[in-house]
């Protein structure tokens, strides 16, 4: 055992995986820190556990449930809940712990509430929404690393299409692997192939 999460201003109830940065452990909780919305934590493979960021409320992101991604020198990743608009967020933090939100999801027809982490590829990060797009079942999207630019380029939920997509994208030569937790023919979720 290397860590007990301690809820009060220590973290609680970590959802995704962790990423090893170097030898050290980075990961998100997904309630807990000083605000009770979920944190950033790293920690060493002897368990010395360190919180690196606390979500709040305003602006910022809360409720974060995927995993990180690192690019470069930069950890980025999603959170459910918060940003300008209450619909989730993705933002980047570095690993001494200075976060910046990058995108805020929920503007009308947008993507919203990420439930997985990110994925990189030719200069951009992309992810899945479990809601919003054109018809409401998700999405597939992208945005650049320095945020700003945020491109929804698949809308889950239209006919024999997936919905609700819920865990991260893979790729794999260019082309990106993912599944829905609900949709398609029978209606008990698919795996799906999108290019960029």
């Amino acid at each position: 055992m290397l860590h007990s999460f301690d809820i009060g201003s220590d973290g609680a109830y970590p959802e995704a995986s962790l990423i090893n940065v170097d030898g050290t452990l980075f990961g998100t909780t997904n309630q807990g820190g000083t605000y009770g919305l979920g944190t950033v934590y790293s920690i060493t493979t002897s368990g010395t556990e360190t919180i690196l960021h606390s979500f709040s409320s305003g602006d910022d992101g809360i409720y974060p449930l995927g995993r990180l991604k690192k690019v470069g020198s930069t950890l980025y990743g999603t959170t459910q809940f918060g940003g300008a608009n209450g619909q989730g967020t993705v933002f980047s933090i570095t690993p001494n712990g200075t976060e910046k939100v990058l995108y805020s999801f929920g503007n009308v027809g947008d993507a919203r509430e990420p439930s997985a982490g990110l994925e990189y590829a030719n200069g951009r990060l992309y992810g899945t929404t479990y809601f919003g797009g054109a018809y409401g079942g998700g999405t597939v999207f992208s945005i650049e690393l320095n945020g700003g630019s945020e491109t929804v380029f698949h809308s889950f939920g239209s006919g024999g299409d997936g919905s609700h997509p819920d865990a991260n994208l893979k790729n794999v030569n260019g082309t990106l692997y993912g599944t829905t937790e609900m949709g398609g023919t029978y209606g008990g979720g698919t795996v799906f192939s999108i290019t960029r």
